[in-house]
């Protein structure tokens, strides 16, 4: 029994021993570094990311609605966003219209341009659409792009058939559009194989849209409502015209000023100016020869009377009603 005891006492004595030699080991190494804890309220670091960016065609100054872009007005910037419609070069921008006023870095689109049929017509040309149906759209057989003559047939009363003419009235016209398909191609856009357009030409044509030199607007708005139009269909590489100088110009409704004392003689109106000058409908149906003298019943009733031969003889005066005339003496 006690040596028992003796050898647990030793036992214990050796283990406190090895427990003293260790700590006495911690001791000697160093402590490890202190971690400081982030003070209250502020958030941990994050490292930055890139964002992406996109080029895209922005003004360098305002762009006016109406007016052809410079070229030197449009710069590519790289923007964080890229917008739908927009153009990564300037190159296909130069020449192109705004309908509404950009101004300085604001992106362009393809929505905020001109487009459609008016980048079809030439300078000095206007599209005007008349009515259209199978006659005298050559049997619904008129396309966009194609050639027409366009003859005008004016047909007078029961009382003076003989009166009623059709002549040519406008040349080698270029169709714009006819019915629901255009030229400008709009109608195939949504369809490749071309479905859309061929089911809208299946549809019966009302209208028919023609590139029509300015000064001859008046002439087709005149014909359209006094008589009936008719299109003849023409191969495109015909380019034979009639020769204007052959007839005599019409008169204009408004009779331009006279050059003043010492100026040089006038050219004569064109373009603009004479669209604006106008066309009567009795100018246009006699070509200005007319044969009988028309005044206003109140100029006529003021005019001076006219004596010969000691009668007092007034005068005949045509006095237009509708569709019937007659002669009264004042």
């Amino acid at each position: 029994m006690i040596n028992l005891t003796k050898i647990i006492a030793a036992i214990l004595v050796l283990l406190a021993l090895a427990l003293g030699g260790y700590a006495w080991m911690l001791s000697r190494q160093a402590p490890p570094p202190v971690v400081a804890a982030p003070a209250s309220g502020t958030a941990p670091a994050v490292k930055p990311t890139q964002s992406q960016t996109f080029a895209v065609v922005v003004a360098t100054k305002p762009l006016p609605a109406g007016q052809a872009i410079a070229a030197d007005s449009l710069r590519v910037e790289q923007l964080t966003i890229n917008p739908a419609g927009a153009f990564q070069e300037t190159a296909p921008l130069a020449g192109r219209v705004p309908v509404i006023d950009l101004g300085e870095g604001t992106p362009l689109v393809e929505g905020q341009l001109v487009s459609g049929l008016a980048l079809r017509v030439s300078e000095g040309e206007r599209a005007i659409a008349i009515k259209a149906d199978e006659t005298m759209g050559v049997g619904n057989k008129v396309q966009p792009g194609d050639f027409v003559d366009v003859f005008v047939m004016l047909k007078s009363d029961g009382k003076d058939i003989d009166r009623s003419q059709a002549r040519l009235l406008l040349s080698r016209k270029r169709v714009l559009a006819y019915g629901s398909v255009s030229i400008d191609g709009l109608a195939s856009k949504s369809d490749k194989s071309g479905a859309a357009q061929q089911a809208q030409r299946s549809e019966p044509a009302r209208t028919a849209v023609l590139a029509v030199p300015v000064d001859d607007i008046n002439r087709l708005t005149l014909a359209e409502s006094s008589g009936r139009l008719l299109l003849a269909l023409r191969n495109p590489t015909d380019m034979s015209e009639p020769d204007p100088k052959l007839f005599a110009e019409l008169p204009t409704a408004l009779q331009p000023l006279q050059p003043k004392a010492g100026e040089a003689r006038r050219p004569p109106l064109e373009g603009l100016d004479r669209a604006q000058a106008g066309l009567t409908a009795a100018d246009f149906a006699t070509g200005g020869q007319q044969t009988a003298v028309r005044m206003p019943a109140i100029a006529a009733a003021r005019a001076p009377m006219a004596v010969t031969n000691n009668v007092r003889r007034g005068l005949q005066v045509e006095v237009i009603r509708g569709d019937r005339s007659e002669t009264v003496n004042y």
